[in-house]
């Protein structure tokens, strides 16, 4: 399985830190944002990343390099400005190939999440092995989170692993997923577009799964919650 890393966000809301710095460059408990992700996929056995970027993208790469000296392969997508979450998709189908991926955001933490389960979330044969209909199958699986502060009344609601638009309580969507790339066929390369109202559609005919996941998770948007998330390894 392949893994794409979003990181071509401008970061308003980090400035002044992200005038000069690509946000998920940005380091948490003495490693950047970006570089937990990495470690934790190759501790995994998810080695194949691709990551896009657009603002000071040439940093990311500088830093990040191919990825060898993480045990991993890194390919960039280069957006002139930012596509959003889907658009940036579509734009490195090239690089992801057409298998389901996982897509997770380059500005949360989550150290302790463990990328092993993604691998098979997703399946095409029921347990007495009879391949199921491509329009009853999940075309994603998301991990949802309790609700934020900044997302107070949550985004999906889930019924044991199916996740829905209108069922309550409502979750938090914490930016982790695996996508089959026919989810993307009609968002050509270039085309702006967000992910979020793709799932919306999916979830509406009854094809996305999910779970919550409990561990520790922070969406990181300000600059005083990342001085809060560094003051626990400096206290």
């Amino acid at each position: 399985m392949k893994a794409m890393i979003f990181a071509a966000g401008r970061g308003e809301r980090m400035r002044p830190l992200t005038d000069t710095m690509p946000k998920p460059l940005l380091k948490v408990r003495g490693r950047p944002l970006i570089e937990w992700h990495i470690v934790n996929l190759v501790r995994a056995g998810i080695t194949e990343i691709v990551i896009n970027h657009s603002h000071l993208g040439h940093m990311l790469e500088e830093y990040l390099g191919d990825g060898s000296r993480f045990g991993a392969q890194i390919r960039y997508s280069a957006e002139p400005e930012p596509l959003e979450t889907a658009g940036g998709i579509a734009k490195a189908r090239h690089l992801l190939g057409e298998e389901p991926f996982l897509a997770i955001s380059g500005d949360i933490y989550c150290p302790h999440f463990d990328f092993e389960q993604v691998k098979d979330v997703l399946h095409d044969k029921d347990v007495l092995g009879n391949t199921y209909d491509k329009d009853k199958r999940d075309a994603a699986w998301i991990w949802l989170t309790k609700n934020p502060w900044h997302n107070p009344k949550g985004d999906f609601g889930l019924n044991m692993y199916s996740v829905s638009n209108d069922g309550e309580p409502k979750w938090n969507f914490g930016n982790i997923g695996v996508y089959r790339m026919e989810m993307f066929d009609g968002i050509e390369p270039g085309q702006h577009a967000g992910l979020g109202k793709l799932i919306r559609a999916y979830a509406d005919k009854g094809q996305v799964g999910g779970e919550i996941y409990e561990g520790e998770w922070v969406n990181v948007g300000t600059v005083k919650q990342l001085e809060e998330l560094n003051a626990v390894m400096n206290a």
